[in-house]
């Protein structure tokens, strides 16, 4: 093992609230168990579940850390026994149910990946949260196909500018939903063929004058709320719609014979307590088929800014303002 401290600084929620309870706290460094590596966090990804986990409404799963942060980037100091895919010194990107805001972090070897080769490691800390979330539910859940429509809602965020890239790089028609014209604008230099500005206009319309009717085959859903009928509205026949959050909560009045008329398949997932194993399997599928688009520059890495860790209280006030587009980071 590569000469540590005994002690690192972690960003840590004592109490839920708004950004201003986030505070550096002093820790020892976690050791790397069987199968483990210990990474010197380089940058780490801010996300909406880290939002959740401040307010109080999204706890770790048992026993993982209650440090927030899903993702990171760094450099392997140390291998816990049995470790056979890296070794000190390599830069990696990873996926964890916490731990992210902190100067050294433990993952398990198989949720990680190498950093894409070209990319900084601001860049690769941004992908593991967003990139695992939307391969598992556009492409498994949703098993998306070349040439189906794909409705992303939400088109500007970390969720959204990835699955806009991949669905259009696997060969889907893709429509994003986004709150203003600079947002839909870049919504279509990401590769949208349409962006639809949901403040002026009513998506279930726009996107069956779109499809000639036809609606949307796979439909990828954060908002909820009377979001969850409009999209049963707006999907193809055997369409499917993948939940992934509820920005405007989980409950809604739906009416289900347009479900059974339409065969819909109306699915969901969380990703974040799911075991090692189920992770280790989307790890296994990004490295064969994304990551030669990334290092190809075919899918971007898209940041909206960067914070120092001890700035983590702006990190979460810069996304709770809904002005972002793309990723937010952390920088350590």
């Amino acid at each position: 093992m590569t000469a540590v401290p005994a002690t690192q600084t972690v960003i840590a929620v004592p109490v839920p609230g708004g950004p201003e309870v986030l505070v550096a706290e002093t820790r020892p460094l976690p050791t790397p168990g069987p199968g483990e590596i210990l990474v010197k966090v380089a940058a780490a990804g801010v996300n909406r579940p880290d939002v959740l986990q401040r307010q109080g409404g999204y706890p770790p799963p048992k026993g993982a850390s209650d440090v927030p942060g899903l993702e990171f980037a760094g450099m392997v100091v140390g291998c816990g026994e049995g470790t056979e895919r890296f070794a000190l010194g390599d830069a990696v990107t990873a996926l964890v149910p916490g731990g992210g805001y902190a100067e050294y972090a433990v993952v398990h070897e198989a949720n990680a990946l190498p950093v894409p080769k070209g990319l900084t490691m601001v860049e690769a800390a941004a992908i593991p949260e967003t990139f695992f979330t939307v391969w598992s539910n556009v492409f498994d859940r949703g098993a998306l196909k070349p040439g189906e429509v794909f409705l992303v809602h939400g088109g500007t965020s970390g969720i959204g500018v990835t699955a806009i890239q991949l669905a259009k790089a696997f060969g889907a028609t893709v429509v994003a939903t986004a709150g203003g014209a600079e947002k839909c604008a870049r919504c279509r230099e990401l590769g949208a063929d349409l962006a639809i500005d949901y403040r002026e206009q009513d998506f279930v319309q726009a996107v069956k004058d779109f499809t000639r009717g036809h609606g949307a085959d796979v439909i990828l859903d954060m908002v909820g709320g009377d979001y969850i009928e409009r999209n049963h509205e707006a999907a193809a026949v055997e369409g499917r719609i993948v939940q992934i959050a509820f920005l405007r909560g989980p409950k809604a009045t739906v009416n289900f014979g347009r479900v059974m008329m339409k065969r819909l398949v109306h699915t969901g997932s969380t990703l974040r307590a799911r075991d090692v194993g189920f992770k280790a399997g989307i790890a296994a599928a990004l490295a064969e088929r994304v990551w030669p688009l990334i290092e190809a520059g075919t899918v971007k890495i898209v940041i909206d800014s960067t914070y120092p860790l001890a700035r983590a209280a702006d990190a979460h006030a810069r996304m709770e303002t809904n002005a972002h587009v793309g990723k937010i980071v952390l920088t350590v």
